[in-house]
């Protein structure tokens, strides 16, 4: 096990300046369940996190970005193919037997990846870590590595994990077994491009281990980047047990920090191999989290109705490129999971496939510097819920059955007055109600009461909210 020292302050080299080649590979990290709000660059200085920090100094941190949907599976199809869940099919987190298994379905055959582009063009891609987009023991979508505990979650200590078609229960923690998987493909492509893209599962839950390593520097934190509010009238019963109690806030900020560890990990192979500033590296996180706020503990599922608070849809962003990409930059720009699929293979130079109607755009113009016209709308969609979120204003439609929102960001940042009702924002409210049956219409998507229309899984019962 790593020293405490190394934890909190795992050095993130750069090698001295060099001819770049003309392909450079790219390193994806992606948090699972990891608001933006829990990281040092983003303000936490309760949860450590030096190498993600570093990547933020070094490189491009976006301040405005969101993912579409607030929970997993949805989210990451969202990240791979550009399409909203009404397009893909994916409308919350799939289950077991969705997942792996003989009854298992690749949710994404049909629509055109990010992943599969980059093969077709000469890219060797592994994947480590989560993938929970149905089939996820198997090789897909232009992965030549494959190393994954199939599902969406289960237990740090000792998982089973299936690398390259072999199940084999391994020691340790999950977070460095994932991370011991991406240095071995790592080991496989020398002077080859390549694309390692590494999903964590941490911090999602269960917070049932985590190293002492990592949990030491939280022993005497007062968290206090955990808001102890009372407990929201829809708080999803199955997450209640963990208001207010710091041992789920030791775990979680223990979790990201034995994240952040690993990643300098792979950091430091990259300087190993002399890539380090020929690779473009990425941090972000499929959706985010609340943890107290709002009183709520979860991400949109965390109530019943879903929620499209803040904190469940903002997450992490950092694109890292030496030479490429101006350190220190701070973007404020309003940008979505729906844009990654896009962006990507912009920067990279790669023709976008043809396919689906993609509501995203490249933000490669916004790493250069340049935000000119750049339109700050975003769309959202779970399930029975959507939403429109501008610079300034927030506003959520839900079906018949569910109350709808509308929040002033601006007079009101921290979402606590539903203004929907007031008569002052009928005709703002009726215009962005216009807008975001458009949005939708445009997309080829269902009506909203119609959203089952297009699932393609098996749905998730939830529990009513206790009284």
């Amino acid at each position: 096990m790593p020293s405490r020292r190394s934890v909190l302050a795992a050095p993130l080299l750069l090698l001295p300046s060099r001819a770049a080649a003309s392909r450079p590979n790219v390193v994806i990290f992606m948090s699972d369940d990891h608001g933006a709000w829990a990281n040092g660059c983003y303000g936490c200085s309760d949860i450590q996190t030096p190498n993600i920090d570093r990547l933020a100094s070094t490189g491009a941190r976006f301040t405005g970005a969101y993912a579409c949907t607030p929970v997993c599976s949805p989210s990451r199809m969202t990240y791979m193919t550009g399409l909203i869940p009404s397009q893909h099919g994916v409308q919350d987190y799939l289950l077991p037997r969705d997942s792996f298994g003989p009854a298992a379905t690749r949710f994404l055959d049909g629509h055109p990846t990010w992943s599969e582009a980059l093969a077709a063009h000469g890219y060797t891609l592994g994947l480590c870590g989560k993938w929970h987009m149905g089939d996820d023991d198997k090789a897909q979508r232009g992965f030549s590595y494959w190393h994954t505990v199939p599902g969406g979650g289960g237990t740090y200590r000792d998982p089973e994990f299936v690398t390259n078609g072999v199940r084999r229960k391994l020691t340790g923690y999950k977070t460095n077994l994932v991370t011991d998987g991406a240095l071995e493909f790592l080991d496989t492509v020398r002077n080859k491009p390549f694309v390692l893209h590494l999903p964590f599962y941490a911090p999602h839950t269960p917070y049932d281990y985590q190293p002492e390593e990592f949990r030491q520097p939280y022993r005497d934190s007062n968290f206090s980047c955990f808001p102890d509010t009372p407990r929201h009238p829809w708080q999803n019963p199955e997450l209640a047990r963990h208001h207010g109690q710091r041992a789920s806030k030791l775990g979680y900020s223990a979790l990201i920090t034995g994240m952040d560890h690993n990643m300098a990990r792979v950091l430091q192979r990259l300087d190993q191999m002399g890539v380090r500033e020929n690779t473009l590296v990425i941090f972000t996180a499929d959706q985010g989290w609340s943890a107290g706020h709002h009183g709520v503990w979860g991400k949109g599922n965390g109530t019943w109705p879903f929620n499209m608070y803040e904190e469940a849809l903002r997450v992490p962003l950092i694109w890292n490129h030496p030479g490429r990409i101006a350190a220190g930059r701070v973007i404020p720009s309003l940008v979505s999971s729906y844009d990654f699929f896009p962006t990507i293979l912009d920067y990279l130079g790669v023709p976008a496939p043809n396919g689906g109607r993609r509501p995203g755009r490249s933000y490669t113009r916004l790493l250069r510097g340049d935000s000119q016209n750049w339109r700050n709308r975003l769309y959202f969609e779970y399930a029975n819920v959507r939403g429109l979120r501008t610079q300034t204003l927030k506003y959520i439609e839900r079906t018949s059955e569910f109350p709808s929102e509308m929040y002033d960001l601006e007079a009101d940042p921290g979402e606590t007055k539903n203004v929907l009702r007031d008569a002052a924002y009928a005709r703002t409210a009726a215009t962005l109600r216009a807008e975001l049956a458009g949005f939708f219409r445009a997309a080829g998507a269902p009506n909203l009461q119609d959203w089952r229309s297009m699932v393609r899984h098996e749905l998730h019962t939830y529990p009513p909210p206790r009284q």
